[in-house]
């Protein structure tokens, strides 16, 4: 290779260098932009519109557990039958029946073992928007033979619809916030950085009020025409925006 040829090589490989150089530079630049970050957090109180309350048949028998699970499913069935009537499926009410079970039951003494008796156990789950007829579910159910209420609780069907308001109204919110401070500084904002958003929602807030103790001491005749105050309460929904933004 000539002594020309080679110095115009030389020089293309020092020119590419050139060029890579300003290129990274302004990535760099871009990273190390100044920026702003602000957060809002938006709350609401809404009404529960779903209920869903898990009510327990348990029998025993000392002799049999076939005539145990015959007593049970002589319950289980007219409360299912009773449940079937009053919900509404067309609006997504369902029941479901959780936790099954049949087993002996021991007493243990002075390191003995000794059988008492065998105990069936199902739990019936009920799933409604109507709210309203929750406290009849309870107290009929009890009447028909069913033992306690296992739990009960309260939720939100548009949840989402919830949360996708509250977060447009905390995204302003932290937008404004950022702007407040750029124009004190001098400065304004000119893009989107980073942003994170988050939505839940304080269930300890829908407090069901009702004696679940004094139920599950009643027998069925004290549980016919007492039907228990219940009250379905708020949930509380926050949604959290927290974002970076671009300063010029």
């Amino acid at each position: 290779m000539s002594g020309k040829n080679l110095f115009l090589v030389c020089l293309g490989l020092f020119l590419g260098v050139l060029v890579l150089v300003p290129v990274n530079a302004v990535s760099n630049t871009e990273s190390e932009r100044g920026s702003v970050n602000s957060s809002y957090t938006s709350e609401k109180e809404v009404s529960p519109d779903t209920a869903e309350v898990s009510i327990a048949v348990k029998t025993e028998d000392s002799h049999s557990l076939s005539t145990a699970i015959a007593k049970n499913k002589e319950i289980s069935d007219k409360v299912y039958s009773y449940l079937k009537g009053v919900i509404n499926t067309s609006n997504g009410d369902y029941l479901k029946t959780s936790n099954f079970s049949a087993s002996p039951e021991y007493i243990y003494s002075n390191g003995k073992r000794t059988f008492e008796k065998y105990q069936v156990s199902n739990n019936i789950i009920v799933h409604t928007k109507d709210i309203s007829k929750i406290s009849d579910m309870i107290d009929k159910s009890l009447a028909m033979g069913a033992t306690n209420v296992d739990s009960l609780n309260f939720s939100l069907s548009d949840k989402d619809e919830v949360c996708s308001n509250l977060l447009k109204e905390a995204t302003a919110k932290a937008k404004s916030r950022a702007e407040m401070v750029a124009s004190a500084a001098g400065s304004s904002i000119t893009g989107i950085r980073n942003l994170s958003t988050s939505c839940s929602e304080n269930r300890s807030y829908a407090r069901p009020m009702f004696y679940a103790n004094k139920m599950a001491t009643m027998d069925a005749a004290e549980a016919t025409g007492s039907a228990p105050n219940i009250e379905a309460g708020v949930i509380k929904v926050y949604a959290t925006v927290n974002a970076d933004f671009f300063l010029k």
